[in-house]
């Protein structure tokens, strides 16, 4: 399988890793920082398996799944988190969207290379 048929997923991969990446750095700038500590961990852990599950697709589709499940539960776990504080944070508000639609990218795109 070509890695050109994943582009979209490997696209949402990407997007919330970064989303991710400025949400964590947002975070460290808030008042509060101690009260976001959950949240700035798993927008780190959730960015980097978003990474390391974009790599693995584009280089190897079929070796995939357990990555792309990984990343759809952590981005569930990243996306639950956020919510919390999505009222009063836009950078967690954005985080939380795009880790849900990353979430639903991983699981749909499973099917397609199990």
């Amino acid at each position: 399988m070509s890695h050109e048929q994943f582009k979209d997923v490997i696209d949402a991969l990407y997007k919330c890793a970064t989303d991710c990446i400025h949400c964590e750095v947002a975070c460290l700038e808030e008042d509060n920082v101690k009260g976001l500590v959950q949240c700035i961990k798993l927008d780190r852990e959730c960015s980097e398996t978003c990474i390391f599950a974009a790599k693995m697709l584009a280089s190897d589709p079929e070796m995939s799944t357990d990555i792309l499940n990984l990343c759809a539960s952590i981005c569930d776990l990243c996306a639950t988190e956020c919510e919390k504080h999505a009222g009063h944070m836009e950078h967690c508000k954005v985080c939380a969207e795009s880790c849900r639609e990353c979430a639903e990218a991983c699981r749909s795109t499973v099917s397609l290379v199990s």
